[in-house]
């Protein structure tokens, strides 16, 4: 049976999982590995976009009441608001920063890294620390 807290835990993991190819993306930079960087970070780009995706077909198609009914009942909704204000921009930068970083344009590319940098941190911690996650 489908459950919010399911669907929660499986996108805290998710969260947690792209988060490290970040990091090793980031490694890869640090060490001139540009096209290693590009790679893992096509990558993260896709497996952030099957998970949003994902989640907005279980919120949006298959049950629509489920997170309703869920951050209701746990009181969570400032919680999911500030989660929120952080992964909705990652997500609109993400396209951006793919583009970007494919067209080589290191100018548009790099300060917009860096304030996606800050977005995806408080989307990590806001995700994984502040959701509820109540089986």
């Amino acid at each position: 049976m489908l459950s919010a807290a399911l669907v929660i835990l499986v996108l805290k993991v998710a969260v947690v999982a792209v988060t490290l190819l970040l990091i090793a993306s980031l490694f890869a930079l640090a060490l001139g590995r540009y096209r290693l960087h590009g790679r893992i970070n096509l990558v993260f780009f896709t497996l952030t976009l099957l998970a949003l995706v994902g989640l907005e077909v279980v919120a949006r198609l298959i049950e629509p009441d489920l997170f309703n009914d869920y951050f209701t009942k746990t009181d969570a909704w400032t919680e999911l608001y500030i989660h929120l204000c952080f992964s909705v921009p990652s997500a609109l930068l993400l396209p951006v920063l793919l583009y970007s970083g494919l067209r080589g344009r290191i100018k548009l590319h790099f300060p917009l890294a860096l304030v996606f940098l800050v977005f995806w941190t408080g989307t990590l911690i806001t995700g994984v620390f502040f959701l509820p996650y109540t089986p």
